[in-house]
């Protein structure tokens, strides 16, 4: 395009203004014949001041494509995959955990079943099995012997 013509500025004469420029420029002349079999095709273009002017089509921008539509529904505050990777190492943990604090459970049962408990069923075991003549001195457990004495002693102070 052209450049535009300078103005003056009706407050200061010295002073050009650049504005923009007449389409009266770009309009053909009348007494010129133009066949339109000599012209190419011309397509109307905004400038920069928003007015349509004549271009070649040869010189004319490409057309700007349509933008594709934006995608506005709202997005969740924590990514979902995140989320499963959270989700999966506080598990993961858990889990460790719980399994690492049963063992030690189990551990703990065995060793005091070895020292404490164990012990007290082998001398339960052992006293069941003793025979009860041994536990009440020699005598047979399941003989009573009851001694009945009556002493009468009849004695008259009168």
């Amino acid at each position: 395009m052209s450049e535009p013509v300078p103005a003056l500025r009706p407050d200061t004469p010295d002073a050009p203004v650049y504005g923009p420029a007449a389409l009266s420029l770009f309009a053909p002349d009348a007494a010129a014949v133009e066949l339109a079999a000599e012209r190419g095709p011309v397509v109307w273009v905004p400038d920069a001041y928003g007015r349509m002017v004549p271009m070649p089509k040869h010189l004319a921008p490409p057309p700007m494509p349509m933008p594709e539509p934006r995608d506005l529904t709202p997005l969740p505050l924590l990514d979902p995959i995140a989320q499963r990777f959270l989700g999966a190492g506080l598990g993961g943990g858990a889990l460790a955990a719980g399994v690492g604090y049963g063992i030690g459970e189990v551990i703990n049962a065995a060793a005091g079943l070895g020292s404490g408990a164990l012990l007290w069923v082998a001398l339960a075991v052992l006293a069941w099995r003793t025979p009860a003549r041994t536990v009440s001195g020699g005598r047979n457990g399941s003989t009573v012997h009851i001694r009945k004495a009556v002493i009468k002693r009849s004695h008259f102070h009168g």
